[in-house]
């Protein structure tokens, strides 16, 4: 089984509120998809959905990237072949993991349809039989974000990821009030998205947040200061998860060496694909450190992918992949069972993809062929 073609879409997928975080709003999410078609007629489907502020990327790069390099230098390969795929995007580009996840995510759709098995029986096979879903709540008043999250208690969430990192006071209030309409057993995690930036503001927050129970907080500090992440864990009992600044291998292991975090979220934009993912994955395991699984808010084929290393993997104890769940359209049919995700057996990614919709939120697309 050989590449024989490959087609871009570039599309705007259109979110049912405003979602803000520290460093931007956005009120649609541009992707890139790829539709990989081989010799025996399989067609596999990836996504990149880039995110300047933690790759360097943007979507009108990641169709670039794709179109002049990661296409023509995968024509032709066995997409079976996944160490052979990305070595030769390696040589293609350096970095762009983006652009590579949504080579790589087609390859393994197209490998567990040509086996009719599911990716996850791909990575090892199936260890969890379901997550629950975190409800993320972007940056509001405090009163408004407690309101979100009461009424998303009532619909069954047991799990937030609050967005902050605009102003240390404002953010303090947020998450009292949170904690304060919700109750003592539901989960909080606090996601700073780097909004805190220096280990001196950090500790200032959570010294306003003495006694209030928190799972963890996520990359408070500025993503490439991982120093700052160690004086943090050695001077507040809250743990700490690493996200902007754990991107690929290199951080990995000098978070491992250092001691910087209690827990990693990998993201397969961030990494390059299921295939990389894996592999922080297996690091972290051996560092006995916690993993999450994370999004860039992606649409049901990026989910899908995100959600099928999450499945395999014992290390990997909680996802944060609610794209689906927030678009007003997706171009695919990744479903939940709020709020729990539950995978199905079915081959490949396990995702039927609109051909319609995606035509709709096209715009602008192109084929790669030999």
């Amino acid at each position: 089984m050989k590449i024989k073609e490959v087609e871009i879409y570039s599309i705007e997928l259109p979110l049912e509120e405003p979602f803000v975080i520290s460093y931007s709003t956005n009120y649609s999410m541009a992707s890139v998809i790829v539709k990989v078609t081989t010799d025996t007629g399989l067609v596999g489907y990836g996504e990149g959905l880039a995110d300047e502020h933690v790759t360097g990327e943007i979507a009108e790069g990641t169709y670039h990237v794709i179109k002049t390099k990661l296409a023509p230098a995968v024509i032709g390969e066995n997409p079976f072949h996944m160490e052979r795929i990305h070595d030769l995007m390696d040589k293609a580009i350096y970095g762009a993991p983006t652009a590579k996840a949504a080579i790589d995510i087609a390859c393994y759709d197209l490998a567990g349809k040509a086996l009719g098995v599911p990716v996850y029986d791909l990575l090892g096979g199936r260890y969890h039989e379901e997550f629950p879903i975190t409800h993320v709540l972007s940056i509001n008043t405090p009163e408004k974000t407690a309101d979100e999250a009461a009424n998303r208690v009532e619909q069954g969430y047991r799990s937030f990821k609050m967005k902050v990192g605009t102003d240390i006071s404002e953010d303090v209030k947020r998450i009292k009030a949170v904690r304060e309409r919700v109750g003592e057993d539901i989960a909080i995690r606090v996601d700073v998205n780097q909004g805190w930036q220096t280990s001196a503001n950090t500790l200032q927050a959570l010294e306003g947040l003495k006694g209030i129970t928190i799972d963890w907080f996520e990359q408070p500090v500025l993503a490439d200061d991982i120093d700052a992440m160690v004086e943090v864990k050695s001077k507040s009992a809250f743990p700490l998860m690493m996200d902007e600044g754990m991107r690929g291998v290199r951080e990995m292991r000098e978070i491992i060496a250092k001691r910087a975090a209690d827990k990693v979220n990998i993201k397969l934009m961030k990494c390059g694909g299921i295939y990389p993912a894996m592999k922080l994955a297996h690091m972290a395991e051996m560092a006995q450190i916690d993993c999450q699984v994370g999004s860039m808010v992606e649409s049901s084929i990026g989910s899908a992918a995100g959600f099928h290393v999450s499945f395999s993997k014992k290390i990997i104890t909680s996802v944060e992949l609610t794209g689906p769940l927030k678009f007003s359209k997706d171009i695919g049919n990744l479903h939940y069972d709020v709020p729990f995700i539950r995978l199905t057996e079915k081959p490949g990614l396990g995702v039927d993809i609109d051909e319609n919709v995606l035509q709709e939120l096209t715009i602008v697309s192109e084929r790669i062929t030999a």
